[in-house]
């Protein structure tokens, strides 16, 4: 993987991502509901035109896509993910997230950068989130050094970006770095944006389940400075 002349990502050479991407074209595009895919794209608020396919036939399409195919290796993983979203259609996009998650073990810390061009290309919560807590929580998890990575992110001006670091710890329950998670909802405490208010709530609720009273106490501390959006959020399953 290199970078080009126009910061964009170059797309490795790989003949997994041939045959998977020829496949993928082939039956998704024969599925497509050009109906519903109106109707997903309006409810998508306009992100990227939809071929329309419903959740359950699109997973079904996609075990025919990969029926028989071995094991990617991380120039794959690369070569699969950019590949599929220079497409146009979200559901290129959601085979490329879904794909990455069922194999983030197999891609190094040098996979950073791929996954934060597909946070911040096309962005909305659809891709973003699974990304985060999936794919870059999952590298961050197996290499312990990106925290740094995640430390500028949480300052980064591109919203997508922010709630990324804020969401990559959602899955890690007992190993979650609780000191660096509420660092960060306070880092973006005075956010105007939505989603960043709604992220900082869900990453605490999240963590709630596994030590309530370390939330609850937190927020005892520094309630003043979340907006209430964030606030409700956090405490919704377990009360002020």
């Amino acid at each position: 993987m290199g970078v080009t002349g126009t910061g964009t990502l170059e797309v490795p050479r790989s003949v997994l991502a041939d045959t998977v991407l020829e496949r993928l074209v082939a039956l998704y595009g024969s599925a497509a509901d050009p109906e519903r895919a109106v109707a997903m794209r309006a409810y998508m608020k306009d992100v990227a035109p939809f071929l329309g396919l419903t959740t359950p036939a699109r997973r079904a399409l996609s075990r025919a896509v990969l029926e028989g195919t071995p094991r990617p290796d991380e120039t794959d993983c690369t070569a699969v993910a950019l590949r599929c979203w220079e497409l146009p259609e979200r559901e290129y996009h959601y085979f490329a997230v879904d794909y990455l998650r069922r194999h983030v073990k197999r891609c190094s810390s040098g996979f950073l950068p791929v996954a934060r061009h597909l946070v911040t290309t096309v962005p909305w919560w659809d891709t973003v989130d699974l990304l985060a807590a999936h794919v870059v929580g999952g590298l961050v998890a197996a290499d312990p050094k990106l925290t740094a990575d995640m430390d500028a992110w949480i300052a980064d001006d591109d919203l997508w970006v922010a709630r990324t670091a804020l969401l990559h710890q959602l899955r890690y329950k007992e190993r979650t770095d609780t000191e660096r998670l509420f660092a960060y909802c306070l880092r973006q405490s005075g956010h105007a944006d939505f989603f960043i208010r709604k992220a900082i709530g869900w990453c605490l609720r999240e963590y709630a389940k596994t030590d309530p009273d370390a939330v609850r106490d937190f927020l005892a501390r520094e309630r003043g400075r979340f907006a209430p959006l964030s606030v409700r959020e956090a405490l919704k399953n377990i009360g002020a």
